[in-house]
């Protein structure tokens, strides 16, 4: 009995077939799709909205952009995000999967008993689920509760320095800017300030509206006046600054025009 639908994203075509021939071993498992890149991945998995993704975030092929940024952006869109398994090679990147709270991570190759294991955890997490929401309207059959309003408040950046704690609210933030092994942090006001992190770092930890666009720059799109194709730029609100743009990171600001174009927009 099919119990739980997944995607693929691994921009390695060998690693997807041996993961889609291990998962056909179980018959709870089956797969919707699979996609070698970023964006092919994200249009799948908004027009199927699968149980779980397994996901590369460590790909051979940069140009597939594949990330833990993709979780992200998935965020944006979802009101209820799929579990994600990262199925990588690289150890040294677990850490920064808990923070993005990833439902397992998976050294390649993935084996029998790892999917044996993500069954048995998935068959849990819904009966879990499924208890809290009986217990939940029972609880509000019999004693009705008043939820206070929730009030969106921006992100606050807290930059440590021996014992100097500096709070910034991301909504005051421009760009960053990547400065050897630290990141200098510009703000709307002008001042700019120094975090002794890599802007790595901070493309895992920052969400939208930040997108990076150069293997230098991560920018604010909020703070984004123009942007200039041909010379590949984006000028900045109220200032002579232009961040430049990849073609690496190319995808990432044709998705920032579409952000534009999907809002309040005339275009003349």
């Amino acid at each position: 009995m099919k119990k739980y639908s997944y995607i693929i994203i691994d921009d390695n075509a060998e690693d997807i077939l041996k993961t889609h021939a291990l998962a056909e071993e179980f018959s709870e498992l089956t797969c919707i799709a699979t996609a070698t890149n970023y964006q092919d991945g994200l249009n799948l998995v908004l027009e199927h909205k699968p149980s779980f993704i397994f996901l590369e975030i460590d790909p051979t092929e940069l140009s597939s952009n594949l990330s833990l940024s993709f979780i992200n952006e998935l965020h944006r869109y979802l009101t209820e995000v799929p579990k994600i398994i990262v199925t990588t090679s690289a150890k040294e990147l677990a850490f920064d999967a808990i923070q993005y709270n990833v439902f397992d991570y998976i050294l390649k190759p993935v084996l029998e008993i790892d999917l044996l294991k993500i069954i048995l955890k998935l068959d849990k997490t819904t009966l879990e689920a499924n208890a809290a929401k009986i217990k939940n309207r029972i609880n509000t059959s019999v004693t009705p509760t008043l939820q206070p309003a929730q009030i969106d408040k921006p992100l606050i950046l807290c930059i440590k320095s021996y014992g100097d704690y500096r709070y910034i609210s991301t909504d005051d933030i421009c760009y960053f800017q990547a400065d050897n092994n630290s990141t200098d942090i510009y703000l709307s006001s002008g001042e700019m300030i120094t975090a002794f992190k890599t802007l790595k770092h901070f493309e895992f930890v920052l969400s939208h509206p930040f997108v990076r666009i150069h293997n230098s720059f991560i920018i604010n799109q909020n703070y984004i006046s123009r942007i200039h194709s041909g010379h590949s730029v984006c000028y900045i609100k109220n200032s002579p600054k232009k961040i430049p743009f990849s073609k690496t990171y190319k995808s990432n600001v044709d998705l920032i025009i579409t952000n534009f174009s999907a809002g309040n927009y005339l275009e003349v």
